[in-house]
């Protein structure tokens, strides 16, 4: 099985950050949605940029963000790659013209393979918990066996995991890389350090050992 990636998503701390890098993660997530108790702003966001190492992507999370707000951001930021949390059609995620991930909140009934193939121009397709009214971030994990095998996009694993069941989700699934926000945290905002380790260890573990 080829090595599956980790992303430390909701980072709000330089600290944090650096963390996530020596453990091993290969991508930071920045959310740019005020209602999340994981936001950033820009002047956050590109401190937190500037004090990375290279060869770590670095990924604003957006959830229905104005086309303003958006290029406000992107002429102030400098991501590697943008992540669609909200209900952008592929034609609105596709005109910022920069590689990007498209979030789907999974749900008994949903067919996820036609959602990869809606979003063809996406370079992944992460997969949430559904939950009602709440575009992600939950810390509950859904019912991986709605996944179906055989999707053309590569697979970004996310909801509700930690450094204790990645293994059997990355066992269950076989992503293309897992994200993580709450299960690494000792409050919202604020990452464990050992979490991250732990987390970054079992994907690494989990990889080698298929």
């Amino acid at each position: 099985m080829p090595a599956v990636r980790s992303k430390i998503c909701g980072i709000t701390r330089i600290e944090d950050a650096l963390a996530a890098v020596e453990a091993g993660a290969d991508a930071i997530g920045l959310v740019f949605y005020a209602r999340s108790p994981r936001a950033v702003n820009v002047l956050q966001a590109r401190a937190i940029i500037a004090a990375l190492p290279p060869f770590v992507t670095t990924v604003g999370l957006f959830v229905n963000a104005s086309r303003c707000e958006l290029n406000e951001t992107l002429d102030a930021v400098s991501l590697d790659m943008l992540q669609f949390h909200g209900d952008e059609s592929p034609e609105a995620c596709e005109s910022y013209q920069r590689p990007y991930i498209k979030a789907l909140r999974v749900k008994a009934g949903d067919d996820i393979g036609a959602a990869c193939a809606a979003y063809a121009g996406a370079r992944g397709i992460l997969l949430d918990t559904y939950v009602e009214g709440v575009p992600g971030g939950t810390g509950e994990a859904f019912d991986w066996s709605l996944i179906p095998a055989g999707l053309s996009k590569p697979i970004i694993l996310a909801g509700g995991l930690n450094p204790a069941n990645v293994a059997a989700a990355i066992a269950q699934v076989r992503p293309y890389a897992v994200d993580v926000s709450g299960g690494v945290e000792q409050a919202k905002g604020v990452k464990d350090h050992g979490k991250i380790r732990a987390f970054v260890q079992a994907v690494r573990n989990s990889s080698s050992g298929m």
